[in-house]
């Protein structure tokens, strides 16, 4: 496949919580091919991407140790409650955006200890396990 194959081919199987977008695609395939586990060629004007035998390995050995889960599936959660976190997320990614173009630099501030204290305490959630 070529990056944008990939992009779309995610979005796909995850039926469209996962899209990837190419500043990510691209880099983590260039990362890949660096570490062996990919090769790429051009076809047709496009970059293609196949894995090697190290690649294949590779996804066999996280299937062992995650089971067949795709990586967008994140615990035993999912559902509803995975897509309300996902967008309370975006929401909030939205609100800091908002701040950080148009805030001062006390909002600025204030908006990251925020998000720092909430950090803190999501993971004060999994440390009750």
């Amino acid at each position: 496949m070529h990056g944008y194959d990939v992009i779309q081919e995610l979005e796909s199987r995850s039926g469209g919580a996962w899209r990837p977008s190419p500043g990510s695609i691209y880099p983590t395939l260039q990362m890949l091919e660096d570490g062996g586990l990919v090769t790429s060629e051009d076809r047709d004007g496009k970059r293609v991407y196949s894995l090697t035998d190290a690649g294949k390995a590779e996804v066999e050995e996280r299937k062992e140790r995650t089971g067949d889960s795709p990586p967008w599936e994140f615990g035993p959660g999912g559902g509803e409650s995975q897509m309300q976190l996902r967008d309370a997320f975006f929401q909030l990614a939205a609100a800091l955006m908002q701040v950080a173009r148009t805030g001062t630099t006390q909002q600025m501030k204030q908006a990251g200890e925020i998000v720092a204290e909430a950090r803190k305490k999501v993971y004060a959630i999994l440390a009750q396990d």
